[in-house]
């Protein structure tokens, strides 16, 4: 006889544990499922990788995570805390000089106005216009988007009230379009001259996107960094204290003080479905779990294509699912450390400031253009963009006494290759490009390595479930986000089949360690609960 519950939650990533911790702070009995060893999808921290250290296997800072649900769940009671970063980021040149960046105004300033004072006067000018979109746009993150097909009186009055907001840009709402739909390349150049300075910014906008600056949809990444917050204050990124699976494993801890069952090692193979609603789910090894809810954590690859039989879904919405788009270009790569990186452009002995924050390695926004390249056709970039962290620098828990823990987020390293595949041979040769690039800001870093681990796309889509590697359950273009996020018609976290939700990154409002996709996905389960 399979055991029945409230609700089974699929996939044990963050989002999904919130999604369980709502359900169950309203008394549901609430499993959750995770195929692999342990929770937190790709915000885990992993102690296997190389001894003595805990590596941020692929989620890798923090500031977005909703403060909203850290208070909820009494995170901190569980163990959850946040290591300021400050500079937020160092940008080394060959030609000597450098620039820092972060949540200190008159430092920008003084860092900006060495490559450019028109650039210093114009940044926090432009740094208040992110601001005043971000406002706009940040409410619409916690809301349900309205179903365009069949709005109805309540998606009308969500549509209404965003408007209203938009009007209250007045003159500046061109500029919002413009944002949110535009490149990035277009708006930086607009307001700086400094290469450096556009260099450096635009690497922002192209985290985890198989895109170049000049392409639209990029713009959108930018104002990110004043969204968030860290300990209260915003716009501040973070390391987790101990790794990124610090958030998981306290959401985790408060879900378990809850009452919710999370079982590892369980991987689910089918959802059952009757008479149009869920009725359980299958795992892999035969076993049954029912439950008159189910929501899913993971992308709609996997829930609709995988675990479902066709039969049992609308031909045109199986057709809407197959042209998601999963395009992905981003290898994570993690590195045990003899010594922090010493750069030329700023020599330290031991850790600096410069070790703090991101560490970007792209002198202009042509290398980025250049980089993507040769990406669209299907080649590793000859000369990739390499950002690199380094928690140890502030958080010596993660670390053995004197090396020190780091990691790169490289772009642009595609999914589809034009020749061969991501073996071992191809991940050796496109990690060593990165540490080249790297030896010529900071010579000997090289020599200081003494472990690596290469995360391919394929290897995301192997290992953490994500389909061709996206790192955002399906890709941030216009057409995926908001009310056509998964697909039109399903942006309100329900699906065709009644009780099945999507509760994971594919549902608004998208990738990143937010929380808020967990958190929406159990507010419209609960209703009229």
């Amino acid at each position: 006889m399979a055991t029945k519950y409230d609700a089974i939650i699929i996939g044990g990533g963050h989002n999904g544990l919130v999604t369980a911790c709502y359900l169950a702070r309203a008394k549901w009995k609430v499993l959750v499922l995770e195929r692999r060893y342990l929770v937190g999808g790709a915000c885990v921290t992993e102690e296997n990788i190389f001894p003595g250290y805990k590596v941020s296997t692929c989620a890798y800072v923090n500031s977005l995570f909703s403060p909203t649900i850290i208070k909820d769940l009494r995170m901190a009671d569980y163990g959850f805390a946040q290591l300021e970063r400050n500079p937020s980021s160092f940008t080394p040149f060959l030609d000597g000089r450098h620039l820092f960046m972060g949540p200190d105004g008159k430092m920008n300033l003084e860092q900006i106005a060495k490559f450019s004072k028109k650039d210093a006067e114009n940044y926090p000018k432009y740094e208040k216009m992110l601001e005043r979109v971000a406002s706009v746009v940040e409410p619409t993150l916690n809301m349900t988007p309205p179903n365009i097909i069949n709005p109805g009186i309540t998606g009308m009055w969500s549509l209404f009230q965003l408007g209203q907001s938009f009007r209250k840009l007045g003159p500046e709402i061109g500029e919002a379009i413009e944002i949110l739909t535009g490149p990035a390349r277009t708006i930086l150049d607009r307001w700086f001259e400094s290469e450096e300075l556009k260099g450096t910014l635009a690497t922002d906008a192209i985290i985890g996107a198989f895109a170049s600056p000049s392409m639209p949809g990029t713009a959108y990444v930018l104002f990110h960094h004043v969204m968030g917050e860290t300990n209260g204050k915003k716009g501040v990124w973070a390391y987790v204290k101990g790794g990124m699976g610090g958030i998981s494993n306290s959401i985790a801890a408060a879900a378990k003080a809850m009452g919710v069952e999370i079982r590892c090692n369980s991987e689910v193979a089918k959802i059952q479905v009757r008479d149009g609603a869920v009725a359980g789910v299958v795992l892999a090894t035969g076993e049954e779990f029912h439950a008159t809810k189910i929501g899913s954590g993971v992308d709609p690859h996997w829930t609709f294509e995988k675990f479902i039989e066709p039969k049992d879904l609308p031909p045109d919405f199986v057709a809407a699912v197959k042209r998601i788009r999963y395009d992905s270009a981003s290898m994570k790569i993690n590195l045990a450390l003899s010594a922090p990186p010493n750069f030329t452009a700023l020599p330290s002995n031991g850790v600096g400031p410069q070790h703090h924050g991101t560490m970007h390695f792209c002198p202009d926004q042509d290398f980025i253009e250049r980089g993507y390249d040769d990406a669209k056709y299907g080649i590793p970039s000859r000369d990739p963009i390499v950002e690199m962290t380094m928690p140890s620098a502030l958080d010596s828990t993660v670390a053995p006494p004197g090396k020190h823990l780091a990691s790169m987020f490289v772009q642009y390293a595609p999914y589809k290759l034009k020749e061969g595949t991501w073996d071992v041979a191809a991940k050796n040769r496109f990690a060593d490009r990165c540490f080249d690039i790297v030896e010529q800001y900071a010579p000997g870093f090289k020599a200081s390595v003494i472990d690596r681990q290469m995360i391919s796309p394929l290897d995301m889509e192997q290992t953490f479930g994500l389909t061709g590697g996206s790192i955002f359950q399906g890709a941030m273009n216009l057409n995926q986000l908001f009310m056509f996020r998964p697909v039109v018609g399903f942006a309100n976290y329900r699906t065709p089949i009644r009780n099945l939700y999507l509760c994971g990154a594919a549902a608004h409002p998208g990738g990143g360690v937010m929380g808020i996709a967990g958190y929406n996905a159990a507010r419209e389960m609960l209703k009229r609960w």
